[in-house]
């Protein structure tokens, strides 16, 4: 993410950002919001006096309209974020219109900024300066391979291949066709984590080595108990990956969250539950607040943010589109370690 212009009183104001990538758009979801005005780049038909006595010649061209939020949807299989509303500035004034926000193309959003989506374009800028670090799982006969983004590990592939000791040549195709894949989406990443049981990991490696040397130079091993999404947050929590990995917010929610659950399990100083969480904030004893992404956007989640933070706290936003963070969706959507116990736990 790219920051074009700012130009804010307190906290009210313009803020223009140029997204670069998905992850980028996937900050964007929690940035804009219902009722802001949202200037970008957009198609829309253009009518002439010619084009209304031939109206079949209408084509779209190229305008720039300010809408008023009704609607925003993140759509990662089709890398854009469509933000709908009404148009209220720009031609066919009070009409229904979607602007698709894609890498590349700017957006200047006009509101007042809360605390956090301030600091989350601070942590979107730092996150593009970051190495892309691809997870490849692998057991016998099946292997996948996933991009690690802000948001969780975006699957990049699947392969499945004949399994067998015995089928030395079957497995070396096996192994071909994971190369293959990773040749095609780990040709700009920094790092690349060959993960899984037993040796097979090992084994693909060697091939690796022989068939596409410049990526094994970048890639090693971490042994884990699951391939596909257990094995990529099994990744996460290995202190082995943790100079690649370690400033990412994912490996901070994965750790986070397992350290939640094992105090929940022995009655340590937590709570958990929209209930349970307000009043610990009331009493000012959150010391640190998880939040989920889709509790942070509500009123009631603004209220426990500000708490936490004015009573000393600090808070950490879950992606709900990772497995750490659906989970705390089902535990109310937030949850907190606490200075003191409270009443009635």
């Amino acid at each position: 993410m790219r920051v074009i212009k700012r130009n804010l009183k307190g906290r009210e104001g313009e803020i223009t950002l140029l997204p670069e990538s998905l992850d980028d758009l996937w900050h964007l979801k929690f940035l804009v919001e219902r009722g802001d005005l949202v200037y970008a780049q957009t198609l829309r038909k253009v009518e002439s006096a010619t084009d209304k006595i031939r109206p079949e010649s209408v084509e779209k061209k190229p305008v720039r309209l300010g809408i008023r939020v009704e609607k925003v949807e993140f759509q990662k299989f089709s890398n854009r974020l469509r933000i709908h509303g009404v148009i209220e500035d720009g031609i066919d004034s009070g009409a229904h219109h979607t602007l698709n926000i894609e890498p590349g193309r700017d957006l200047s959003i006009i509101k007042s900024w809360k605390d956090h989506q301030l600091r989350r374009i601070e942590e979107a800028v730092r996150a593009s300066k970051r190495p892309r670090v691809i997870i490849l799982t692998v057991e016998e006969g099946y292997a996948t391979i996933g991009i690690l983004r802000d948001y969780g590990v975006d699957e990049f592939a699947e392969i499945v291949g004949s399994s067998g000791k015995g089928a030395g040549g079957t497995r070396r195709e096996f192994f071909l066709q994971i190369i293959k894949q990773l040749e095609v989406v780990g040709k700009e990443a920094e790092s690349i984590i060959i993960a899984g049981p037993g040796f097979v990991k090992e084994e693909l490696l060697r091939t690796v080595e022989e068939v596409a040397p410049e990526l094994k130079e970048k890639s090693f091993l971490v042994d884990t108990s699951s391939t596909g999404v257990s094995g990529y947050q099994e990744v996460l929590r290995r202190k082995s990956i943790e100079k690649i990995v370690s400033d990412m917010r994912l490996v901070k929610e994965s750790e986070l969250f397992e350290e939640l659950m094992r105090e929940i399990a022995k009655g340590g100083n937590v709570a958990y539950g929209l209930e349970e969480v307000k009043e610990a904030v009331e009493l000012g004893a959150v010391e640190t607040l998880l939040i989920t992404d889709e509790m942070a956007m509500t009123e009631e989640g603004e209220k426990l943010i500000r708490g936490t933070e004015q009573k000393g706290g600090r808070y950490l936003v879950f992606s709900t589109e990772f497995e750490p963070g659906k989970r705390l969706q089902h535990l109310g959507g937030a949850a907190a370690f606490l200075r003191f116990r409270i009443s009635g736990e």
